[in-house]
Order: C-alpha cells, then sequence, then structure tokens
C-alpha cells in the first residue's frame, strides 16, 4: 500500500487536487472517497472531472445515486456514485456498475465498506475537516494493489 497525506488549505485547492489526480487516472480505475458531511468529496470529484474533460455540471448524486458525465475529448466517462443510501455492496451490484468499470473512471463517495469488492485495485480517499474553523482539510489517499504500488502525485 502507497499513501499520501496532504493539507488542502481552500474548497480551490481540492478542486486542483483533483485535476492533479486526474492526471493519473484511466479507464478502469476506481476511486473510493470517504468523509464526514462536507469534507470535500464533491469538491474533489469536481476536480477529477474537469482535469478528464467530463460534460458537467459534477454535483453530488445523492437521489440518482449514480450520474455517467461523458468525455468531451474521448478520454474515458466519469461514473460518479453515492452510496450514502445504499445498505450494502449487494445493492451497489445492483446498479450494474461492472458493466461499465472497464472503460470508465467510476468514483464512490460514502464507498468505504461498500465500493471495495468492485475492484481489488483502486484509490482510497480518506477526507476529514482541519481542526480550526475555515475550509482547512486533511486528504490521505491510499492506494491498493499493484495498479498503484507506484501511487505518485505530481506536483501541484
Amino acid at each position: 500500500m502507497n499513501v499520501i497525506s496532504l493539507t488542502i488549505p481552500t474548497a480551490e485547492d481540492m478542486r486542483d487536487l483533483g485535476v492533479r489526480l486526474s492526471a493519473l487516472l484511466g479507464p478502469g480505475d476506481l476511486v473510493v472517497l470517504t468523509g464526514q458531511l462536507g469534507a470535500g468529496k464533491t469538491t474533489l470529484t469536481q476536480g477529477i472531472g474537469e482535469g478528464l474533460k467530463v460534460r458537467g455540471p459534477i454535483t453530488s448524486p445523492t437521489f440518482v445515486i449514480a450520474r455517467v458525465h461523458p468525455s468531451l475529448c474521448e478520454g474515458p466517462p466519469l461514473v460518479h456514485v453515492d452510496a450514502y443510501r445504499l445498505g450494502g455492496f449487494a445493492e451497489l451490484d445492483d446498479l450494474d456498475l461492472d458493466a461499465s468499470l472497464d472503460e470508465s473512471v467510476t468514483i464512490v463517495e460514502w464507498g468505504e465498506g461498500i465500493a471495495e469488492g468492485l475492484a481489488e485495485d483502486r484509490l482510497e480517499v480518506i477526507l476529514s475537516r482541519g481542526e480550526g474553523a475555515g475550509e482547512e482539510r486533511e486528504v490521505r489517499i491510499v492506494g491498493v494493489g499493484h495498479r498503484w504500488s507506484d501511487l505518485e502525485l505530481g506536483p501541484g
């Protein structure tokens, strides 16, 4: 397992982190986002979508559970899932994400304990609020599996 820990001062910096992460992502990649309400999961996903150049806007798919954002530049589509209301892996499996997993970048918000069964290789991103009253967030990016054994995040 490879781990990167970062302090992200603002929401704009969180979006920029998403853009940087998007440079590492390609078809078949799974990103599992974990963090309390307001931790920055959707903001990070917006940055990833911007970097992947997919059709937006990217908003939390809480009520529709999953949204597909097609690429605007012949890259992979972004499948954005909100697992908050799902009762477990069986309900996630009912979404038939595996049908598009190989050709898409799939991001699952609230996916901890549910989405790991979708892929052996994945990025697990844990976001938490900083101790102050501001926008600061602590981010841990954990590369799981052979695909992420040499995880490095470019300069930002």
